[in-house]
């Protein structure tokens, strides 16, 4: 009788430091797993500590927390399938990424990661010691070969772990979004089944850490390549899958399918995660922010209505003798579509309570971007007085387009706790507010139907902070921003390259010395979602003071 294999799949989210709520999660997929025959139980990498942890894991007290976790849940989990859980490992005054098989109530395996990412948003080089090639450990008398995360990015792993008498891998992840990841994870895991030609089941963890958004999207191939099983993208997911040996080797049972959305979809989930769990993580369940009529606040809006459902969603007005009456008419017309509160809390008392204690010292100068700012710092502080009264967290609504040239007011509109559109280009704001309009799906809380008025997307944008002030006054049109930012930023391109496109090489050269000089803004800004591989905090790391321009 041939041989079979059943393997539950636990597609959680963790949160970093909850070792006792992840180690109550790990043991209720535990018993799903149990109560399903399954041989064996797993879940993602560094799943006991959650992920991304930085160098907190490298604090002796908590990676012993987290070992000592791991053992009492060992224990607990003793009379039933064996368990693999990501968490760390010491030996010798070293400290590894490790995969723990936790079998008859001890840790019977421990696997070392061995390839250790060092670039974008990862620094394990910083944090663990590079485990060795090894071998594969055993379960149920199956022979079981983990790479983890970035070791099954690489050939080696895999083939050592196959030459030493593998029969399948399970591949455990904490791999986050960025646009077009699905397919780079697909090429590379269908190399290793090429290569090697045992099956491989590739389990990532989802949910928001910070800046990071992590997918989920788990899926299983047979050599070759052909896809068995593929679980669905942000949500969590508990799956049983067999597998059985036949002539050809071992062999996975087709399985659920899930559908895999297009990039608009997948950017948007995964705005309304990174808010939803960035506010559920830290202990937050409300939010406001000011909403200006402008299409950024209002897609903010929309995005922390989905998240958090409209009831927790408070919107402020806060015009000054600039705000037009179509913005106010566009403000109200946002918040009357989610169904959120609404308060308008004009700003021009408390505008001329500073510009007359400013009047001694301004004497005989003209108004300038100073009293501009001025305006966008009372916004910032009447925002985050109201957030420190009502508990609700302020989300900024800057865009990547913003954020990169600094066109925005540090200590004004750049307050708040979160910004969902941080690596949002402007062009993109407009689309994707057209996807929403155009698009519901069950896990959004926000309503049906058209959320941003047209209007607003298809009017020019303002911060309306003098009379007739138009983005275009101080910034190329936003089509020809962020063709230039994407070749500065995403590519890393010179700007003999991009003039090379067909850009203006005065423009080109603006926008760059825009890009190094605001660099000290963006260190002090919101975290916000990431979105691609080139997001402003950790992907992009850049001195503050720095006088280099590429000469062209």
């Amino acid at each position: 009788m041939a041989r079979k294999f059943r393997l539950t799949l636990a597609q959680l989210n963790p949160t970093v430091g909850d070792i006792a709520g992840n180690a109550a999660k790990a043991r209720a997929a535990w018993q799903a797993g149990r109560a399903a025959g399954a041989d064996l139980v797993a879940l993602p990498e560094m799943f006991i500590t959650g992920y991304n942890t930085q160098d907190l894991v490298m604090k002796p007290a908590f990676h012993r927390a987290a070992i000592a976790a791991l053992d009492a849940l060992a224990a607990d989990c003793a009379d039933g399938p064996a368990l693999a859980i990501g968490g760390p490992v010491t030996e010798d005054g070293r400290l590894y990424n490790g995969y723990l098989i936790l079998n008859g109530g001890r840790v019977a395996s421990r696997v070392r990661k061995h390839d250790l990412p060092n670039e974008t948003v990862f620094d394990e080089v910083r944090l663990f010691d590079a485990g060795p090639l090894g071998g594969p450990y055993s379960v149920s008398g199956t022979r079981i070969g983990s790479p983890i995360c970035e070791d099954a990015w690489h050939p080696d792993v895999a083939e050592t772990l196959a030459e030493t008498g593998a029969e399948f891998l399970l591949v455990p992840n904490g791999s986050p979004y960025y646009r077009g990841k699905m397919d780079d994870r697909f090429n590379h895991m269908v190399a290793r089944t090429v290569e090697t030609g045992l099956p491989l089941i590739y389990l990532n963890m989802v949910g928001g850490q910070d800046d990071q958004v992590f997918d989920g999207a788990s899926f299983a191939l047979n050599p070759g390549g052909g896809l068995a099983v593929q679980l669905p993208d942000f949500d969590e997911a508990i799956e049983t899958i067999e597998l059985a040996e036949t002539a050809e080797g071992w062999r996975i049972a087709k399985g659920p399918l899930a559908h895999i959305p297009d990039t608009w979809e997948q950017d948007y989930r995964a705005m309304v995660v990174s808010v939803r769990d960035y506010f559920a993580k830290t202990g937050f369940s409300k939010a406001l922010l000011g909403l200006s009529g402008g299409v950024d606040s209002a897609l903010v809006a929309v995005i922390a209505a989905d998240a958090l459902g409209p009831e927790n969603l408070r919107c402020v007005m806060l015009p000054s003798e600039y705000t037009s009456q179509a913005s106010l008419d566009d403000a109200r017309a946002v918040a009357d579509a989610l169904g959120c509160r609404y308060d308008t809390v004009p700003i021009g008392p408390a505008r001329a309570a500073v510009t007359d204690t400013l009047a001694p010292l301004f004497a005989g100068l003209e108004p300038d971007i100073t009293e501009e700012n001025i305006q966008s710092r009372l916004r910032g502080l009447l925002l985050m007085a109201m957030s420190n009264k009502f508990g609700e967290m302020l989300l900024t609504t800057g865009n990547k387009s913003e954020m990169a040239v600094g066109y925005a007011t540090i200590y004004g509109d750049m307050a708040g706790g979160y910004n969902p559109l941080k690596d949002l280009y402007k062009t993109r704001v407009f689309e994707t507010c057209r996807w929403r309009n155009a698009n519901h799906r069950d896990w959004m809380r926000g309503p049906t139907g058209v959320v941003i008025p047209p209007r607003i997307i298809d009017k020019p944008p303002s911060a309306e902070l003098r009379e007739d002030q138009k983005d275009e006054d101080s910034l190329p049109p936003y089509e020809v921003l962020d063709a230039i930012l994407h070749g500065l930023v995403d590519e890393e391109a010179s700007v003999a390259d991009i003039v090379a496109r067909g850009f203006d090489e005065a423009v080109v050269k603006r926008v760059e010395h825009l890009l190094y000089l605001a660099e000290y803004k963006r260190f002090q800004s919101a975290p916000g979602t990431r979105l691609t591989m080139r997001s402003f905090w950790l992907d992009r790391r850049y001195p503050i003071v720095n006088r280099w321009r590429d000469p062209g």
